[in-house]
């Protein structure tokens, strides 16, 4: 009798052992939350950095969908490149939201934490977006060099349905490329601390957070950009040799300085997105006697500038939508 009482104690404790290690590890692998630290050391200064980012975020959101109006209610940007513009504006869009709320709540309110979904869905819209844009300057840059150096062509060779099927396949590529970063970051686990010293949530910043081995993380975060943004910058290279070499072939220098009118839009917006991109990941990679809350500082900034400017640039460059924007308000301020 006292044996079996004996074993029912120690089967209660084991059972009760291995229900706490399967609670924590319930926990380790299902965070509940992350912290997000802001910008460390300015945090005095957290109310006065926010106005210029409310500022810029409020002119992406309207610019951006101004251009997307003209662009959807005109029948004459009914173009190729417009409707790769609207793609851009909305792209721009998904961008400066999952970035700026949170940075503003952030800073003004003092909301730090993030919930692990919330998390996992702000870090693959940062991707996606930044993965969609680059293959859009692509695509734009394919469309330019067609209407150079094929110019009697473009109608044939950029129907409806090969922009649809371009446009399909940018958001095809840009997603199967990010999902699996949600599900590398789902396998690890958070035992320890749950501190992003950062605004927002990244993969590489989250995986630095798990004590277990991150070296796929390490290497498909390498390998990402390199299958993706950095082909595409090659290929934008190749096509911009190529309308080089017809525009200085051209015999009238109007002509010529029509045509590089064309790209100048196009060429400003592509040193707006990469330059940043390359110089924010050499500053990590090599800065080291970099201040962290400049680094921060400078990532929030590339990702809610360019949105802003994107359609400044546009709008200024080209004089199709320069035209419509003017008679857009004309026509609201005679009503």
């Amino acid at each position: 009798m006292s044996s079996v009482s004996s074993l029912g104690p120690e089967k209660s404790g084991s059972e009760i052992e291995d229900f706490s290690s399967r609670l924590k590890s319930y926990v380790c692998y299902n965070p509940s939350s992350f912290i997000l630290v802001g910008i460390p050391g300015l945090d005095k200064f957290h109310i006065w950095i926010g106005i210029p980012f409310c500022v810029i975020y409020v002119l992406a959101i309207v610019g951006n969908f101004i251009l997307l109006y003209l662009i959807a209610t005109e029948h004459s940007l009914h173009e190729p490149m417009f409707f790769f513009l609207a793609m851009l504006a909305t792209t721009d869009l998904i961008l400066s939201t999952a970035t700026v709320p949170k940075l503003l709540s952030n800073l003004w309110l003092g909301f730090q934490e993030i919930t692990f979904s919330g998390c996992l869905t702000q870090m693959f819209f940062l991707h996606f977006s930044f993965v969609v844009d680059s293959a859009i300057l692509l695509a734009m840059a394919f469309d330019r060099y067609v209407a150079i150096c094929f110019p009697l062509r473009y109608t044939t060779i950029l129907t409806r349905q090969v922009i649809i099927k371009l446009m399909v396949s940018i958001v095809v590529r840009s997603f199967s490329v990010i999902l699996p970063d949600v599900f590398l970051l789902k396998r690890l686990p958070f035992c320890g601390t749950r501190i992003i010293p950062h605004t927002y949530c990244e993969h590489i910043g989250v995986a630095r957070l798990s004590s277990a081995d991150i070296s796929i993380n390490i290497w498909y975060g390498f390998s990402v950009p390199l299958m993706t943004v950095i082909s595409d910058v090659i290929f934008i290279a190749v096509s911009y040799t190529f309308i080089l070499h017809a525009v200085f072939h051209l015999s009238s220098q109007g002509a010529r300085r029509k045509a590089l009118s064309t790209c100048g839009s196009h060429v400003s917006v592509i040193l707006m997105f990469y330059t940043p991109a390359f110089f924010s990941i050499l500053a990590h990679r090599f800065g080291h006697s970099v201040p962290r809350n400049v680094l921060i500082l400078f990532a929030n900034l590339y990702v809610a500038i360019p949105p802003a400017l994107n359609p400044v640039v546009y709008g200024v460059k080209t004089k199709q939508i320069q035209d419509k924007f003017v008679l857009l308000f004309s026509l609201k301020r005679t009503h």
